[in-house]
């Protein structure tokens, strides 16, 4: 299945210049949705995995589905103070700023495999970010997986150059 057809881009969207690719249209078709978490899910069969971390907020729906399929555990990975009991979290650099991702202290023990998972990875300020907060509970992040890759971005070797195997199901060269 083309899952790249099923994928909206909204033109100068949050800003100008910026081409968002927007899931939402992925999402909605049946068959989209369900051959992405098929595709996902067979690289990562027979691969031990307790734990899928998604990326606040369509990492949340892609790392749920996957988790459930995988029959691991879901964490969810949110901005600060989303979440209701103790956290610890990360902070990372933004182009305008600086931004917090935290998970519950109890959500990942040491020595477990964790799967990163979001729907785009860009610049992977957030993917690194959520990676240090995995690592510093003493878990072993197996692959961070995407259902969009911009390469222009550099986002994919960003995470590479730290040492971290990354996935991806479609690629747009035009961001």
């Amino acid at each position: 299945m083309d899952l790249k057809r099923l994928i909206r881009t909204v033109p100068d969207y949050p800003k100008p210049g910026v081409m968002f690719r927007d899931i939402t249209t992925l999402l909605k078709d049946r068959a989209g949705f369900g051959a992405t978490i098929d595709a996902l899910a067979r690289r990562y069969e027979g691969r031990r995995i307790d734990k899928v971390a998604g990326i606040e907020s369509r990492g949340f729906i892609i790392g749920a589905a996957l988790a459930a399929r995988l029959g691991a555990g879901f964490v969810a990975l949110r901005k600060r103070g989303k979440l209701p009991a103790a956290t610890v979290g990360h902070e990372y650099e933004l182009e305008y700023g600086v931004d917090r991702i935290e998970m519950h202290v109890d959500a990942i023990a040491a020595d477990e495999r964790i799967l990163l998972a979001d729907d785009l990875i860009a610049t992977g300020g957030t993917a690194a970010a959520a990676i240090r907060l995995i690592e510093g509970a003493g878990a072993r992040v197996v692959e961070c997986c995407f259902v969009i890759d911009l390469p222009d971005l550099g986002g994919r070797q960003r995470l590479k150059s730290l040492g971290h195997a990354v996935f991806a199901l479609v690629e747009f060269a035009e961001h």
